[in-house]
């Protein structure tokens, strides 16, 4: 008997939380003596579609054992799903959930979910808000794309958990710096935003709150003086990304939500090896770096690159 053969599909490779989830699999997938193919889907749901369709009915290519994937789209390829299963391939779904796993689970193939709490992310973010701006304000607020449960989730968390003296504005970015950048500086040529004193930054990634930096570095002589005065907030705690920017000043604060894809290959590892099956549902760990208590009896200023 071979060694198995995963299949791992990502939405982009130029997002610091999907760098990682491919590593941290690459590495997973060695310590349980599997061979780990990756495919990226170029932030499109279409094109993912068509990439794990052509593994599951190729006939020159080696089927997988499973197949592992974050959903790129607003869907988590039910379809796909059903036909992986009746082919005997593992399925699993990252950062989102999906209502067929029980379905796929009945006919005894390895199908389940590894997500965060997305909810509690965005609470997170509240919770961090009132530490760090507790005279309220005006909050500019970077969430992911609107086919993102992700976003819509952690978005609901914030607003559930941030203080009522803060009020949200609220612009898109599709999980990278260069799409924040760029929301942000549309955002502050509108004759509406300016004059509007910002207490705060808060995005739904570390990459995306490095773009809104960036973006207000680039911004007239006017506002350079007075930005230096506000803290951006992440999420995603890279440790050589989101949680370095937090050491180095460059962010305020961000929240830890570990790649789900190495935790995905621990538990279809030990099915391989033992037929333990996964829970349908597993979470990954969250918290605010730094501690909102530390937060809060800190004095904030942007530093300097």
């Amino acid at each position: 008997m071979g060694r198995p053969r995963l299949l791992l599909s990502v939405t982009n490779d130029n997002n610091d939380f999907q760098i990682e989830q491919v590593n941290g699999a690459r590495h997973a997938a060695a310590q349980y003596g599997a061979d780990l193919d990756v495919v990226y889907a170029q932030d499109n749901g279409v094109i993912q579609s068509q990439q794990l369709l052509e593994r599951i009915h190729s006939a020159t290519e080696p089927i997988p054992k499973a197949i592992i994937f974050e959903p790129a789209g607003s869907t988590t390829f039910p379809q796909a799903a059903r036909a992986a299963a009746g082919k005997g391939i593992g399925w699993v779904v990252l950062c989102r959930d999906a209502e067929y796993i029980s379905e796929l689970r009945s006919s005894g193939i390895p199908a389940f979910v590894v997500t965060a709490d997305h909810k509690e992310i965005g609470r997170i973010q509240g919770r961090q808000l009132a530490a760090l701006v507790p005279r309220g304000g005006i909050v500019l607020t970077i969430q992911g794309p609107s086919q993102s449960e992700a976003a819509r989730l952690r978005l609901a968390g914030l607003i559930e958990a941030k203080p009522e003296n803060v009020q949200l504005r609220i612009v898109k970015g599709n999980w990278t710096e260069s799409s924040a950048l760029k929301a942000v500086l549309s955002w502050l040529a509108l004759s509406t935003s300016r004059g509007t004193d910002i207490a705060a930054v808060c995005a739904q990634d570390d990459s995306m709150a490095m773009g809104a930096r960036k973006a207000f570095e680039q911004c007239s002589q006017e506002l350079r003086g007075s930005w230096r005065k506000i803290p951006f907030l992440g999420c995603d705690g890279m440790p050589k990304t989101g949680q370095e920017w937090v050491r180095r000043g460059l962010l305020a604060a961000t929240v830890l939500s570990p790649p789900t894809a190495p935790v995905a290959i621990d538990l279809l590892g030990r099915f391989l090896q033992v037929g333990t099956m996964p829970p349908p549902r597993t979470l990954t760990e969250t918290r605010s770096i730094p501690d909102i208590e530390a937060l809060a009896s800190k004095t904030w200023s942007v530093a300097a690159v």
